[in-house]
């Protein structure tokens, strides 16, 4: 194939991929950009949870009373019931039955749009070690809930329902403050009543908290200090979605690249593509004043010529 048919059909190419790179730009506009997730959501519930410590009459011997009812934690759903729970080898090696309840449940759920934990715990009775026959407390209904949702802002409730009542006496809790009831000869017990916190993004919520300072003497126990939690649940909402990636910008068309320049052969007429051809708006001022040089050396050529043969024959 001669030079003269195969550059029209590199033009011919290089004109097709301009063409289909304009084309693509759209097309990256619109294809949709990568999302970046977030994390699942997270969540705890515990009916029970006693941090004690009990002094045997010596005090030369310290037993920890560390106990958790029914806890459990999310990602994925999770439930727990029971009704009681039972310490060994504290009172003289006999099981102490820290919590009778009728009902004593926890739930926690969490997926990638929400977490929540839930307690209920009702007509319970907590003992202690060296009280076999009183309870340190005993309670109608408490419940907590923590909701947390992606994007939401997390809502903690706590609540205490019915009557109470610690070491014996009928108390009204408020919400004002710490409930501080003492018995002679027994000891006393602090309690804080529906006790919520909320973050951004974490919830809090406990039905109640027990401050516990009691001196039975009796069944070889001297003192029994400590913490109790009733009815507790928390919550983190997950991880808000990072922001959406920018599109990316559309590909700019190839430019075409120039033909090469080529020499015009006989009777071809010549190339108007000035790109093509290497030539410019200047080509035409340039190519007179070449033509006009050559006039004039042409003219004083005949001129020194006449003179020369003028003189010969002189």
């Amino acid at each position: 194939m001669n030079s003269t048919t195969s550059r029209p059909s590199a033009r011919r190419r290089t004109i097709a991929a301009a063409v289909a790179a304009f084309a693509a730009g759209p097309a990256l506009l619109t294809a949709p950009a990568a999302h970046a997730t977030g994390g699942e959501g997270r969540a705890s519930a515990v009916v029970l949870r006693t941090d004690l410590d009990v002094a045997l009459l010596n005090k030369a011997v310290h037993v920890p009373l560390t106990a958790t009812l029914n806890e459990v934690q999310a990602p994925a759903s999770a439930r727990r019931t029971a009704l009681t729970v039972t310490l060994d080898g504290v009172e003289q090696g006999r099981p102490v039955s820290v919590l009778m309840a009728d009902v004593a449940t926890a739930q926690a759920t969490a997926d990638g749009r929400r977490g929540e934990g839930r307690t209920e715990l009702a007509r319970a009775k907590v003992h202690v070690p060296g009280l076999p026959l009183l309870s340190l407390i005993e309670l109608e209904k408490v419940t907590a809930r923590a909701l947390c949702e992606a994007g939401g802002q997390p809502v903690a409730e706590a609540n205490v329902q019915g009557r109470v009542t610690v070491l014996g006496k009928r108390v009204t809790l408020t919400a004002g403050g710490p409930t501080k009831v003492e018995v002679p000869g027994v000891g006393e017990v602090t309690l804080t009543l529906s006790d919520t916190r909320t973050t951004s993004r974490t919830a809090a919520a406990t039905a109640l908290a027990l401050t516990v300072s009691v001196n039975p003497l009796k069944a070889n126990v001297a003192d029994v200090t400590g913490t109790i939690t009733l009815a507790e649940a928390t919550c983190e909402s997950p991880k808000a979605p990072a922001a959406a990636a920018a599109p990316a910008a559309p590909t700019a068309p190839a430019a075409a690249k120039p033909a090469d320049v080529r020499p015009q052969t006989a009777g071809e007429p010549p190339e108007a593509n000035l790109a093509e051809t290497g030539g410019s708006s200047l080509t035409p001022y340039l190519a007179g004043g070449s033509l006009a040089l050559l006039a004039g050396g042409a003219g004083a050529l005949a001129l020194t010529r006449r003179a020369r043969a003028a003189r010969a024959r002189g």
